[in-house]
């Protein structure tokens, strides 16, 4: 923390009697001081956050790494020491910043929501339902990884003893809900298409999103994500009149 320049104690008498150069030179020495101490402090801030920086920069890495792993390999399969391996580390050196494969995984999982705004998250109440969906499924497109990351943890989270199956079974959860209350919020407007029932189109969305997004992976010249979702949505929501 930068301190705050240090008092000078110069009764008014004895200043008004310093000479105009002896007063400068008070001050300068009195900057001067300051400017030390201040320098100082940086610099033991400096030393504080080097190996905190550095630890972060090394997480960083670890979970970068364990991203590509699991992509790839899935989290069954995937190992921790090819996980190591690719960051320089030995696996007990590894198991310091993550305890276990499971902590690695949801620090995974977190880094994947921070990449994409949590995937398929609902849109923006001013944006609309229909150009949020297509506007982050234009996003996914760019970050192929992210996708597939998310396909192969997805998957596997059905099994079980897969210890991601909590957390997407709460993502999924809350997706239908935040989309119902969206979809509900049209009907209300009379822009959701009659005989439509809001829970299930929210369902249907996100099957749909995951589905195409599983297809476009395995042929993406084949399926144009966009224009499925963008076809679907047309069919239950009606244009704003």
């Amino acid at each position: 923390m930068i301190g705050t320049l240090p008092r000078i104690r110069v009764g008014t008498r004895n200043w008004r009697h310093c000479s105009s150069a002896a007063a400068t030179l008070a001050v300068r020495g009195a900057r001067r001081g300051a400017s030390g101490a201040e320098e100082g402090s940086m610099a033991e801030a400096t030393r504080r956050r080097g190996p905190y920086a550095k630890s972060a920069e090394r997480r960083r890495a670890i979970i970068e790494a364990a991203h590509q792993v699991f992509a790839a390999r899935g989290y069954a399969r995937g190992s921790l020491q090819e996980v190591a391996d690719r960051v320089g580390l030995s696996q007990t050196s590894l198991l310091h910043y993550f305890p276990s494969k499971t902590d690695l995984l949801f620090a995974v999982l977190e880094h994947r929501d921070l990449i994409t705004g949590d995937g398929s998250s609902p849109p923006d109440p001013e944006e609309g339902l229909v150009a949020g969906v297509l506007r982050q499924t234009r996003y996914n497109e760019t970050a192929p990884g992210v996708i597939e990351l998310y396909a192969v943890l997805c998957g596997e989270s059905t099994t079980q003893e897969h210890p991601g199956r909590d957390f997407f079974a709460a993502r999924f959860r809350r997706l239908r809900s935040e989309y119902t209350a969206e979809l509900r919020e049209l009907q209300a407007a009379g822009r959701l298409r009659e005989g439509s029932d809001p829970e299930r189109v929210a369902a249907s969305i996100i099957a749909l999103w995951d589905g195409v997004q599983l297809q476009w992976l395995l042929e993406r010249d084949a399926v144009d994500m966009v224009a499925c979702l963008a076809d679907y949505l047309d069919l239950v929501v009606l244009p704003a009149p």
